[in-house]
């Protein structure tokens, strides 16, 4: 893929997600859900690959923290989300476990992580446990929505040359 194709797909996904986390979210505790986020991130990973779906991570939450659409937690639980469904969808090209790194990368690992970031970066104490149902439960949702999407565009040419150049 060259780089302004490249560069102009992920400036489309960072859209997506910046814009679709103003109108798709809900509150899960004491964190927000964001499924969008992760639907992009199962969707960049499978058609980018880890890295760039690791910067669309970073920038859609840095936007929506700027633009006061969203909390400090969106770093750690989107990019690790992101790196791992696109280390997944790369060793085996299997678009199923792309949306399963997203679950355990996001709901897992992220939520995990969130701990003492929120604690130190956030000031809010709070169990280990916390954050696990609201990370789970968005990135469920929003795995499964960016698998749906990727199985109806599968035949498209943007789709087909983004998976050859890889």
């Amino acid at each position: 893929m060259n780089r302004t194709l490249l560069l102009t797909t992920m400036a489309v996904f960072i859209a997506i997600g910046t814009i679709g986390s103003q109108f798709l979210w809900f509150p899960t505790g004491i964190a927000k859900a964001y499924p969008v986020q992760h639907a992009v991130n199962v969707m960049a990973a499978v058609t980018l690959g880890p890295i760039p779906a690791v910067i669309i991570a970073f920038i859609i939450g840095l936007l929506r923290n700027l633009l006061g659409l969203g909390t400090l937690l969106a770093f750690p639980g989107g990019m690790v989300g992101a790196l791992l469904a696109g280390v997944l969808y790369q060793w085996t090209k299997k678009r199923t476990l792309a949306g399963v790194g997203e679950i355990i990368g996001t709901g897992v690992i992220g939520a995990l992580l969130s701990v003492p970031y929120a604690k130190i970066l956030m000031d809010t104490p709070v169990g280990a446990l916390a954050f696990l149902p609201g990370f789970l439960v968005s990135s469920v949702t929003g795995a499964i929505i960016g698998l749906l999407i990727l199985s109806r565009v599968k035949n498209t040419s943007i789709m087909q040359q983004a998976v050859s150049n890889k």
